[in-house]
């Protein structure tokens, strides 16, 4: 059995590693923050704790059941809105300070500062790459609300085309006098603002949502 000073520094440690990644989360306003990843550090680190204490070893089905429990609660902060799905990289930070606990429970300090560091990398320098690569290539779903007239769908159609956007018509209805069109539009960015604003000032153009 470790010594309370052993002890102590791991705890320390739990605080560190759950507090700097959740430092990262809160300053981005994201579900899970600051308090929330160092309680999963420190959870995940006292279960491994107390098996390897009650079984004398690392006990694999603490491990098992740490992973599909973290997976529970990572699935609890993923929502779909607009047609996206967010709060995946939340939950995937969740699972990786998970698995950091269990590595200060099994005193694998370099592999849980070395990850660390990675942790916080991706997070906080990828983002960028992130958005540049959604400025080269954005997606987003246009739903548009005019009033009837034949082949006006295709014109707006052709209107993507002239834009330089790749469109995928995902549904048409009329509804009384209006037609409504809703089509899944991948392009830059800047070409998504010049259909906006051409969109924008069309006459037959009654709503837009995207």
């Amino acid at each position: 059995m470790p010594s309370t000073i052993e002890l102590l520094e791991q705890l320390l440690m739990v605080v560190i590693v759950g507090g700097l990644i959740g430092a990262e989360r809160e300053f981005r306003s994201k579900s899970a923050g600051f308090r929330t990843m160092i309680l999963i550090c420190l959870g995940s680190y006292l279960f491994t704790t107390f098996g390897i204490y009650i079984s004398g070893s690392t006990n694999d089905r603490i491990a098992s059941n740490i992973v599909t429990g973290i997976g529970f609660l990572g699935a609890g902060v993923i929502y779909r809105s607009d047609n996206r799905i967010n709060g995946i990289t939340t939950a995937a930070t969740i699972w990786a300070t998970a698995a950091l606990g269990m590595g200060i429970a099994d005193k694998l300090y370099f592999i849980v500062a070395i990850s660390t560091v990675l942790i916080l990398a991706a997070l906080l320098f990828l983002t960028k790459l992130e958005a540049w690569m959604e400025k080269i290539n954005q997606t987003n779903t246009y739903r548009i609300v005019s009033s009837y007239k034949e082949d006006l769908l295709k014109e707006y159609e052709n209107l993507f085309v002239e834009c330089n956007l790749q469109y995928k018509r995902m549904k048409r209805m009329k509804r009384g006098d209006d037609i409504i069109g809703v089509w899944v539009v991948h392009g830059k960015e800047k070409n998504h603002n010049q259909f906006t604003k051409r969109i924008l000032h069309h006459p037959s153009v009654k709503e837009l949502d995207f």
